[in-house]
């Protein structure tokens, strides 16, 4: 239990206050309709490095690493899991086609559906690809008929993500701060990554 007032944390750490979001009755849904260029597929046993490089490239400016973290047989053993679903939201543009979005649903608990992972390259910000992104997840994670839908964000997120859960129907349900090292002294980011949050060496 944490008392009042200020708390360091020790250099090379970083620390976030996480808030936790639930959904328990599902919602009105209908087929969104994908703002041009883009489309969601699924990708079953998705390869390591392919999935680590997504993962970077949405996550990187949000100091994501929890995935960066595990080892090849970690990572695969959550990835290619039953109850494990991803997804990539993809971009066409001409003869280019580059994915640009992660959905992650997780689905071990039999009455439960987490969105572990969910988020797009910068460059669709105020597109509406997020909010096709959420979409698509509310559908694929009420189509399992679970009892609540469930995801959590930080004040390391964008701004707006939690205004953003919210509006979609999502309500807080409890906070927790998480503190631990720093990905990118860790090697897992480059150091230029999320220039908003210092880095405070040891």
């Amino acid at each position: 239990m944490l008392s009042d007032g200020y708390t360091d944390v020790p250099r090379g750490k970083i620390a976030s206050v996480v808030t936790y979001l639930e959904m328990r009755t599902k919602p009105p849904l209908t087929a969104p309709t994908p703002p041009g260029g883009l489309s969601l597929r699924r990708v079953t046993k998705p390869d390591l490095n392919w999935y680590r490089n997504l993962f970077r490239q949405v996550g990187a400016e949000w100091l994501w690493f929890g995935r960066l973290a595990m080892n090849d047989e970690e990572l695969r053993k959550v990835l290619w899991d039953s109850h494990t679903d991803v997804f990539a939201l993809a971009e066409t543009a001409g003869d280019k086609n580059e994915d640009k979005g992660l959905l992650e649903l997780n689905r071990t608990e039999a009455t439960e559906v987490e969105i572990a992972y969910f988020g797009i390259s910068s460059d669709l910000l105020g597109k509406g690809a997020g909010r096709f992104l959420l979409q698509r997840a509310l559908q694929e994670a009420w189509s399992h008929n679970p009892k609540r839908v469930w995801l959590h964000t930080c004040n390391l997120d964008h701004p707006r993500a939690l205004e953003f859960y919210r509006k979609a129907g999502f309500v807080p349900y409890k906070s927790s701060i998480e503190i631990s090292d720093d990905p990118r002294l860790a090697g897992l980011l480059p150091t230029e990554a999320a220039p908003q949050v210092p880095i405070l060496k040891p």
